[in-house]
């Protein structure tokens, strides 16, 4: 996407005529708010990776109940 977004960048400089010195300076800033947004989705997933892992870990210590109708834990050993 960031690829994609700079080589628009650069058509439209060329085909407006711009300096070289614009076209640089505008293919940076593109590049840099491309670099910033994906930071922040990179940061937004790891957050909700973190929640989901320790949801699992809750849900792995799973309380079950016997034919008798008695709640036991289940252990790490009878996996």
């Amino acid at each position: 996407m960031m690829l994609i977004a700079g080589l628009i960048t650069a058509v439209i400089t060329f085909i407006r005529g711009d300096s070289i010195i614009y076209k640089l300076g505008s293919l940076l800033v593109v590049f840099l708010v491309f670099y910033a947004l994906g930071s922040v989705i990179v940061m937004c997933l790891d957050h909700f990776d973190k929640v989901n892992s320790k949801q699992e870990m809750i849900e792995d210590e799973v309380i079950e109940k016997d034919a008798d109708g008695d709640i036991s834990e289940q252990s790490p050993d009878n996996e």
